[in-house]
């Protein structure tokens, strides 16, 4: 798209075309009940208000009537994330906020514009030319006033401000469409599993009537650790290229295997490792620090990175017997089952790990018809596959924004 520039930008600092520049405080009364909507900082997210704490209708009125929002404000956070913003809409009204927003009232600007420049660029400006901001940041009424807004005519801030309104709302359809899939795929999990002490899930594939059967890991899986040996690497031993790719736990995340940070070995010293080595369809699963998160070694990543080895804060999950289809037991690994069990069984605060042995322990719920495992296995696959493709989306579009931010902007 592109934005015609009717005539040159100029600096306004905020205070000079605001009518008022305020602020709340905290209510006394933290029993959250009353008739009037209260908004925090986490309140607001891409734009919009979204909040269930309330307060009375005395406190409104009274000690915290500065405060009293109304329809077109503009709040802006100014404690601890700067430059969170949402426009006041009626519908949440009557309504207030505490001191870790501000209220943009009377503004002489266009609504959208204004919100897409206290978003962006009048923000990062003024922290690059504060660089004594700490790990909390604050801004007081008075630095509020001062922000310098670049500013064009009114015509154009109106095109400006309704090209970025149109883009947040495709990100923000984006982020329900993926927010959506993400619960439909919790409640799919809950309910195509059979839960504890029950025999066949609730929601089946036709043509599977079969009890499922509860399997103990190791009937099926053989459970290896990571390198550990005397001849471990050290740092000197680690190389931009290489032999054999050496993982790490930050190699491996909820969504797979990452490698835009990696370390390679040599076949010198590949071979003197006695574990640790994955071979094809291997699973990797972090049983150290971050606990849980599952890479799957398949014929992608094989083709891609043919020699990989981990290090000691994960484990080798190996199918040895192909009892179980690699869908199912990728769906199984990446789920509630392992998530729970980690959670109820490691051992350690500060470096939270579970152990080989303890994991040995785990029970499978499984059905007995391959086919069953395949359909399961595969629905979720899909389901994945839909979801990255969204997450990737909204990382596509945010990253469009930033580079607009960047373009059409003094």
């Amino acid at each position: 798209m592109k934005i015609k520039r009717f005539q040159d930008w100029e600096q306004r600092k905020l205070g000079d075309y605001t009518d008022l520049i305020t602020k709340g405080t905290t209510p006394k009364d933290k029993a959250n009940i009353g008739e009037v909507t209260f908004v925090k900082v986490e309140n607001i997210s891409g734009g919009k208000i979204n909040s269930n704490s309330r307060i009375s209708i005395d406190e409104h009125e009274n000690y915290l009537k500065r405060s009293k929002l109304k329809e077109s404000d503009i709040l802006f956070s100014i404690a601890g994330t700067l430059g969170r913003t949402a426009v006041v809409d009626k519908s949440i009204l009557p309504a207030n906020t505490n001191q870790a927003l501000s209220i943009i009232r009377g503004y002489k600007f266009d609504t959208d514009f204004l919100l897409t420049s206290l978003n962006g660029k009048v923000v990062n400006d003024f922290i690059r030319k504060n660089p004594t901001i700490g790990a909390q940041p604050n801004l007081s009424l008075e630095q509020v006033g001062n922000l310098i807004v670049w500013t064009p005519s009114k015509d154009e801030q109106q095109h400006i401000g309704n090209f970025f309104r149109k883009l947040e709302s495709t990100i923000t359809l984006h982020q329900q469409k993926y927010d959506h899939l993400i619960q439909l795929k919790k409640a799919y999990l809950d309910l195509m599993f059979p839960k504890i002490g029950e025999c066949t899930p609730k929601v089946r594939f036709v043509d599977f009537h079969d009890n499922w059967e509860q399997r103990k890991l190791q009937e099926s899986i053989k459970v290896m650790d990571g390198d550990r040996g005397s001849n471990y690497p050290h740092d000197s031993d680690f190389f931009e290229n290489g032999d054999t790719l050496f993982l790490d736990t930050g190699n491996v995340t909820k969504n797979g295997f990452k490698f835009d940070s990696v370390k390679y070995i040599t076949k010198e010293k590949d071979e003197q490792l006695r574990a640790g080595k994955l071979e094809k369809n291997d699973f990797v699963l972090t049983s150290r620090g971050t606990l849980g998160n599952v890479g799957f070694y398949d014929e992608s990543v094989y083709k891609l990175h043919p020699k990989l080895r981990i290090n000691s804060a994960m484990l080798i999950l190996r199918n040895t017997d192909n009892q179980l289809s690699y869908s199912y037991l990728h769906t199984l690994l990446k789920g509630k089952l392992i998530s729970d069990f980690m959670r109820k069984n490691q051992v350690g605060s500060a470096q939270p790990h579970i152990t080989k042995s303890e994991f040995l322990k785990l029970d499978l719920n499984v059905p007995c018809d391959t086919e069953e495992q395949n359909k399961v296995g595969e629905f979720f696959k899909n389901l994945d596959q839909t979801i990255t493709l969204h997450q990737q989306k909204i990382a596509s579009l945010k990253s469009l924004k930033q580079a607009y931010l960047q373009k059409m902007f003094v």
